[in-house]
């Protein structure tokens, strides 16, 4: 096998930087930052949403209908918009 053709495939720590959820998994990802878990250094990496901050996950997502799309489409096909 050629020397250095595959990339660092390793445990790295993501944290969710709007609320602070961690999870570990393997990565190529590239980082200078690291952290501490269970005892041992490993790489850090931080993302912006997770599942527990996006709001599908958290049942927070509410569907937004500004332009009466939806109604509109209700009263063509004959269906009755559920209050």
């Amino acid at each position: 096998m050629k020397k250095d053709l595959h990339p660092n495939y390793r445990f790295v720590v993501f944290r969710d930087v709007s609320c602070g959820f961690e999870f570990i998994t393997r990565s190529c990802l590239e980082t200078r930052a690291t952290t501490t878990w269970e005892g041992n250094e490993v790489p850090l990496v931080l993302i912006d949403i997770s599942s527990q901050s996006h709001p599908f996950f958290t049942g927070q997502q509410k569907l937004m209908d500004t332009e009466g799309r939806v109604d509109r489409f209700m009263r063509k096909y004959g269906f009755q918009a559920s209050s």
